[in-house]
């Protein structure tokens, strides 16, 4: 865990390196709703262990440390996700268009900085809520972003003005989505609308529905994990990054 600086003061970030120390792509992993935890470190470790140098911010810093906001049972258990979502509306809310735009000038600025990271294209990946946000930074940081992944994505389409499909008209990256199943945040339509703005941008891109996989399937330390959703997106998004870094 490192700390950078950022619009409102500081916020913690998980950092994984590969084993060696020469130069290699940046990837800004964008968290679920739930934060920062041992989880998103694994996941970040995976993803450095194919040649990436991973830089995982927590989005809520506004809010308190990792610490504080850390969940207090084990959401695999019944009920303790549900009951854990109840109260974080207003974190999720706070979210605005103007502090993620902010936030992710500095999260790209401070990615590429970094000792080890090569000069050249950079991805990004983004779970749940975060995966507005990988969409929103590719659109605002089209010379830079070249690969994003969303994985279970929530209102990625929606009737705001600032709704996040909208900065696909500015982007240049390549995209990969898997959506959950039946997911009342992502529904067929937001899905086909989204699919309809990746082809009006021109844009090279997969948007699937993985069958059978819930809201939260990458999540193993929750009760909507599903092993075969979670290991197909992995697979997706390491030939992505392998294609377009």
């Amino acid at each position: 865990m490192i700390e950078i600086s950022v619009p409102d003061g500081t916020a913690e970030a998980i950092l994984a390196r590969p084993d060696d120390s020469a130069g290699h792509p940046g990837v800004l992993l964008y968290m679920d709703a739930i934060g920062l935890r041992p989880r998103i470190q694994e996941m970040a470790d995976r993803i450095a262990s194919w040649g990436y140098v991973v830089l995982a911010p927590n989005l809520f810093y506004r809010d308190g440390s990792v610490e504080d906001l850390a969940p207090k049972g084990d959401l695999r258990q019944p009920g303790e996700r549900e009951s854990f979502f109840a109260g974080i509306g207003p974190r999720i809310g706070s979210m605005t268009p103007e502090r993620v735009r902010a936030d992710n000038e500095s999260y790209v600025r401070t990615l590429r900085a970094l000792d080890g990271v090569a000069d050249g294209p950079v991805g990004a990946v983004g779970y749940c809520m975060g995966a507005r946000l990988a969409v929103q930074v590719a659109g605002a940081h089209p010379g830079v972003i070249a690969a994003v992944g969303g994985f279970h994505g929530g209102g990625l389409v929606t009737e705001e003005p600032a709704s996040p499909h909208l900065s696909l008209a500015t982007a240049r990256a390549e995209f990969v989505f898997g959506h959950a199943d039946n997911d009342s945040s992502m529904g067929p339509d937001a899905i086909e609308r989204l699919g309809q703005a990746l082809k009006d941008a021109g844009l090279t891109a997969v948007n699937e529905v993985y069958a059978g996989a819930p809201h939260g399937y990458t999540m193993s330390d929750t009760s909507m994990y599903d092993e075969a959703g979670c290991e197909r997106h992995f697979t997706a998004l390491r030939a992505l990054f392998t294609r377009a870094l």
